[in-house]
């Protein structure tokens, strides 16, 4: 169902409903206060027919799988409708109490009455369930920013442990740098010591090498 059409209907129904309660305190009234209840009552009748207007256009512009159901709806409110404004009509005659009791004598209002009464039951009906509607409406936004929240809490850890990884990424470049410097400096190291062993063992060639002349000379002469 359309949201907007819900949004309609939900009006209707509690400005109907209003509508006939006051019509009931109404046609107990005299005088003035009876004279500004009923303008007041004429003024919600107006608002109803709007809604109904609205409701109307609304339905009609749907998919007709939806239309049809909208618009058996929209028939029920029309026919309340035209009970309110006959109940308006009536506590708005002349000498309207003793009206009403010839009407419930003679013409069976009292039938017409029970059906406004059922009709009124399923506006009530009709609310509760709108009302129904909305707060799982509220209950399932409420639920998505609670998701929307957590998304976000989520997407900052994810922020913070990429900026922990980044950090020791630098922090293994480093170290491997400092790897390699060392690698070198043992490479250097290793080829100077190689260097002073050839050094040393020249060195001790030529000790060798005197000490036999030495002899030698020695033993000759």
């Amino acid at each position: 169902m359309s949201e907007v059409f819900e949004g309609y209907e939900r009006q209707y129904c509690e400005v109907s409903a209003s509508l006939f309660r006051k019509c009931t305190a109404t046609s107990a009234l005299d005088g003035e206060k009876k004279k500004q209840r009923i303008s007041e009552i004429q003024s919600g009748v107006q608002e109803a027919e709007s809604l109904i207007r609205k409701m109307d256009l609304e339905a009609r512009s749907l998919q007709p799988s939806t239309k049809a159901g909208l618009l058996a709806k929209l028939r029920e409110y029309k026919s309340d409708l035209n009970n309110l404004k006959s109940e308006l009509k009536r506590i708005s005659a002349p000498n309207a109490r003793q009206a009403t009791r010839e009407e419930l004598l003679e013409s069976g209002m009292a039938d017409t009455l029970a059906v406004s009464t059922d009709q009124r039951g399923r506006l009530m009906m009709t609310t509760e369930r709108l009302n129904q509607s909305t707060d799982r409406i509220k209950q399932s936004r409420t639920t998505m920013l609670e998701a929307e929240d957590l998304g976000v809490s989520i997407l900052q850890d994810l922020h913070q442990q990429r900026q922990s990884l980044l950090h020791a990424h630098t922090t293994l470049h480093g170290v491997d740098d400092n790897v390699g410097k060392s690698k070198k400096i043992l490479a250097a190291m290793s080829k100077r010591m190689d260097r002073n062993k050839w050094i040393i063992g020249g060195i001790m060639s030529a000790l060798g090498l005197a000490i036999l002349i030495i002899l030698y000379f020695k033993f000759v002469y």
